[in-house]
């Protein structure tokens, strides 16, 4: 089953020397997967300059309580990520990064910080359940994720949150194993501190989650022990105290300061919101993470699913139970809620990861079952769609081939083609390593090059460019059709919208420096409305390119009046 190549087995013997070896070995891993676009990817529309906005209006008002996006209250999710965003942009501004609170991979930081403390902790948990070789060949896998690349990529609260559910359900897995001798070692005495403290960060980054995920494990535990006892390690009462300490003086502050219409949005409107009915278009029918499971746990998942046999067949045994108990209830929980995104079911990919571990160590993962090459052959559908994607976009968008990237990407559908050729040869650690590969060669061609042909898809970052373009010292903006968050984050909080060519034409009557966008579909109303004007204003230029949200083609013309 383990044949690798030599190189590659000296590697893993250096990396699993000891555990700060094997931490520096998989935190360089990590960088190489996530940093490929990280600084040039433009705003991805529409959470991350939502969430990006929040934070730069807290640092122009010096309000670190409140939550808003221009003038509207954003009573969504809880202050963590604002304050985490806050503190990496004001690091920033103090290190002398030019126009700091429009760049966007400053944002950023905290979510690729979450991303790698995600494989450094799942590292941490998998130890509960497999050798450190294991450990590290499971974090790797969780580093080449295309879930987690996609997060660590975007300035939102889902790196975090899987990271805090990590921590917390790596040390619920030690304090169950011990508990029914499946593990090999005694917890630190400081297991109850990483299970609270990662509790009380998460419910400050976003709320429920992570309380429910370990809470719906510890129910189906509980019920097949048939005893609460084995809880007692985790010192569930100072635990309790501490997430209050986190936790409660900015509950206090925002509902002092909203007088509670901060929990009425949140739980009412928000969290409510999405288990009544899917919101802002997300809705999806149950299963569909099961659908999209090939592709967000790529380049594992079909291995993964191959897992499913041996862990039914061993369902009874701790190890694979705690799995179970991790997976199956908040999967279900999440397939149940009308609203679906991807990013969900996030948390739960490190007990798949175990899963498939422990399948791999037990001989659990059978190629001569029916059907089971047909299944490895699977990790060869992302890449070539990816392939086809980018192909098809870059010349009907742009009239362009992404050459930079077609290299690359070629040698991703390769290596991927190596992972099916080493399962197929029964190699089965061997393809899993192969898929680290595979994962990277995509990432650095991806996210460093072909994304950045698309130049169609930047219309915001281009609409900003051509505001600086003016040269006025304060130019005040109007925008007409065109509405995207990121378009207010590059360009400015006061950033007005118009509702209709006339405003838009009032607008740029008004004294001083002012730009209008005009969207074709308004250009009629607009031209009839300035032509009244006794200085009409100038057409400077005329942008086009794709809104991914609403699928269309746009025209974007800019006028000028100084």
């Amino acid at each position: 089953m383990v044949s690798l190549t030599p190189a590659i087995e000296r590697l893993i013997k250096a990396a699993t020397a000891s555990h700060l070896r094997a931490s520096v070995f998989l935190a360089l891993l990590a960088l190489a997967a996530f940093l490929p676009g990280f600084s040039t990817l433009q705003p991805m529309d529409r959470d991350e300059p939502r969430f990006a906005q929040a934070t730069k209006q807290m640092l122009e008002t010096g309000d670190f309580v409140d939550i808003r996006f221009q003038s509207e209250a954003r009573h969504k999710k809880p202050i963590g990520i604002y304050w985490l965003q806050s503190a990496a942009v004001s690091a920033g501004e103090t290190l002398g990064v030019p126009a700091a609170r429009t760049q966007i991979w400053l944002y950023r930081i905290p979510s690729l910080i979450g991303a790698i403390a995600t494989v450094l902790l799942s590292y941490w948990a998998l130890l509960a359940f497999v050798a450190r070789r294991y450990a590290l060949l499971g974090a790797a896998l969780m580093a080449a994720a295309v879930l987690l690349g996609v997060e660590a990529r975007i300035a939102k609260t889902d790196a975090v949150l899987a990271a805090c559910a990590v921590a917390a359900m790596g040390a619920l897995a030690r304090t169950w194993l011990d508990w029914t001798r499946s593990l090999a070692f005694v917890p630190s005495r400081w297991n109850w501190l990483a299970f609270w403290g990662a509790t009380a960060l998460g419910l400050l980054v976003k709320g429920p989650i992570v309380p429910m995920v370990w809470g719906l494990a510890i129910l189906v535990l509980s019920v097949s022990a048939r005893t609460l006892r084995w809880l007692k390690p985790l010192r569930f009462g100072p635990g309790l105290l501490l997430c209050l300490l986190v936790v409660l003086p900015w509950f206090l502050a925002i509902a002092w300061k909203t007088g509670g219409s901060f929990f009425a949005e949140s739980i009412g409107n928000d969290m409510l919101g999405k288990v009544g009915e899917g919101q802002e278009k997300h809705w999806g029918p149950p299963g569909l993470y099961l659908l999209v499971f090939f592709g967000t746990y790529w380049p594992a998942a079909a291995l993964a699913a191959m897992a499913i046999p041996f862990a039914w067949a061993r369902r009874r045994e701790p190890q694979v139970l705690f799995l179970l108990a991790w997976i199956i209830p908040s999967w279900l929980v999440f397939e149940a809620v009308p609203t679906k995104l991807p990013h969900y079911v996030l948390p739960l990919y490190p007990a798949i990861t175990a899963l498939l571990l422990l399948a791999v160590v037990n001989d659990g993962i059978d190629r001569t079952r029916r059907g089971a090459l047909a299944t490895a052959s699977l990790v060869l559908l992302v890449p070539l769609a990816l392939i086809g994607v980018i192909l098809y976009g870059t010349w009907t968008l742009d009239r362009a081939l992404p050459y930079l990237a077609l290299p690359l990407l070629a040698l991703a559908l390769l290596a991927a083609w190596r992972v099916f050729a080493a399962f197929r040869r029964g190699e089965t650690e061997g393809a899993l390593w192969r898929s680290v590969v595979a994962s990277l060669l995509l990432s650095f061609a991806v996210y460093g090059f072909a994304i950045e042909s698309l130049r169609s898809l930047k219309l915001s970052p281009r609409l900003a460019e051509t505001v600086a373009s003016v040269g006025c010292a304060d130019p005040q903006v109007i925008t007409l059709g065109y509405r995207e968050p990121s378009l207010v984050f590059l360009t400015g909080t006061n950033l007005a919208m118009a509702g209709d060519g006339a405003g838009a034409a009032a607008f740029l009557g008004q004294p001083g420096c002012r730009i209008a966008f005009v969207e074709q579909r308004f250009a009629a109303q607009f031209q009839a409305a300035i032509a009244a004007a006794p200085t009409p204003p100038r057409l400077l230029t005329t942008l086009r390119g794709f809104n991914l949200n609403g699928g269309r083609r746009l025209e974007i013309a800019v006028y000028v009046r100084q």
